[in-house]
């Protein structure tokens, strides 16, 4: 057996959520290394952020899950609301909300006893969550004398999606139009995923990088020369938000689905929560 994997999960019938958010119950997925004991041990963990439309439960997540597990490194990958085997809807998905369930699963993990440091990866719309996540968290600067630096020890972000911004200003998200100045109460992507009025207006005034820039630690950002969905502007200008703590690194025919060169993304990001 490769890891030791439990799965905190909750169906949609009431069982009871180890941590909730905006929407209700956020379904949990914990990642140890194999061998590794929680009752007498220490280890980093890192929490992952999947993108919108996604789940926990697809690329690149559990591929990071394993990889971080094989490197020492615990992992949470999670459900934001109204995805996976999360509670909530996706119509009433809003960026603030995100980033609250981003901060509930993060004080989940900075109370767990074996946990000896904390580090974000978000990707795609994830990736703006996770950053400004850690800038908030930065911002705040509490500590802890049991559960230790209220600050992650490192941020990595896999083509975030700022884009996100100029899409809802633009009236343009995916294939759904819009009038911007006065959006419906929802939107259909690709006649499936219904995103909210409220998102449609709130995304159009983000404060993403003047938030994400409050985090002054060690960044490492992503992207795929393929991509066709987050353009690559979006990581150079959090390269510039973050100035020399960050690096930025292409991937020569990666896309945005991380379905393509998946081993690379996996392999830069796991070798960067190592070296911190």
């Amino acid at each position: 057996m490769l890891l030791c994997f439990a799965a905190v999960v909750a169906a949609a019938q009431g069982r009871n959520f180890e941590v909730r958010g905006p929407q209700g119950g956020i379904a949990l997925g914990l990642t140890l290394p194999d061998g590794f004991n929680p009752e007498t041990g220490r280890c980093p963990m890192v929490i992952l952020m999947h993108g919108i439309f996604s789940s926990k439960d697809f690329a690149p997540m559990p591929a990071l899950a394993k990889a971080l597990a094989e490197a020492g490194i615990a992992s949470i990958r999670f459900d934001f609301g109204g995805h996976g085997r999360s509670e909530g809807t996706k119509q009433a998905m809003t960026i603030e909300r995100e980033i609250a369930e981003a901060m509930a699963v993060w004080e989940y993990a900075r109370a767990l006893p074996y946990v000896s440091g904390i580090g974000l990866l978000g990707h795609s719309q994830g990736g703006v969550v996770a950053s400004m996540t850690a800038g908030r968290l930065a911002a705040q600067g509490t500590a802890d004398p049991v559960k230790g630096p209220g600050v992650p020890v490192g941020l990595v972000l896999i083509a975030p999606g700022s884009v996100i911004k100029e899409a809802c200003q633009g009236g343009k998200f995916f294939n759904a139009r819009f009038d911007p100045a006065d959006p419906p109460e929802f939107i259909r992507c690709w006649g499936m995923y219904k995103l909210g009025h409220e998102y449609l207006v709130s995304t159009q005034t983000l404060d993403i990088f003047g938030t994400s820039a409050a985090f002054k630690g060690p960044v490492c950002i992503l992207h795929g020369t393929k991509d066709k969905i987050v353009p690559l502007w979006c990581s150079e200008r959090y390269k510039e938000t973050y100035g020399d703590s960050a690096t930025l690194t292409l991937i020569e025919g990666g896309n945005h689905m991380i379905t393509i060169r998946k081993a690379e993304f996996v392999k830069l990001a796991v070798e960067f929560f190592e070296g911190l």
